[in-house]
């Protein structure tokens, strides 16, 4: 073979050397990354202990979010919204001494104390609500203002 030949080959095969070489060393390189701080264990039983780990995420994230809708659920059910209504009821007497408090859940159940005070004494009245109405009783137009003000809670 002619000496610029032979010259060019051996170049070539210098140059493929140093590229498989690069590629290699790069290689172990993440291959000892990978490993590192695992016991020397191997590849293989570090990802089949990533799988699993992965498998039990996500059966905790399923468990959390069936949590998570239990509470959500479960928490309409707690008194969300809180109305007060200070009011005079009666002419003769002064001052706003009497109030309505209005205690809702999340769907606009619930009750409304009302505390009607006069010269006489105070006298107490609750009334179940549903869904924003009276259940059993009519609702006086204060009842219904400390309603609509406890409807306005987000």
């Amino acid at each position: 073979m002619p000496l610029p030949i032979l010259l060019a080959v051996f170049i070539f095969l210098f140059l493929w050397l140093f590229v498989v070489t690069f590629f290699a060393v790069r290689l172990s390189s993440h291959y000892n990354a990978l490993v590192k701080d695992t016991n020397k264990r191997t590849l293989q039983t570090i990802l089949e202990t990533l799988l699993k780990d992965i498998d039990t995420a996500k059966k905790d994230i399923a468990a959390l979010t069936k949590r998570c809708d239990t509470i959500i659920t479960e928490g309409n059910f707690h008194i969300q919204k809180i109305g007060l209504l200070r009011f005079n009821p009666f002419k003769d007497t002064g001052g706003d001494q009497s109030f309505i408090l209005a205690l809702l859940n999340g769907e606009d159940t619930g009750v409304v104390i009302s505390g009607l005070y006069s010269r006489a004494g105070t006298r107490w009245y609750a009334k179940k609500i549903k869904m924003g109405k009276g259940v059993e009783h009519e609702l006086s137009e204060e009842e219904k203002q400390a309603i609509q003000k406890a409807q306005l809670i987000k």
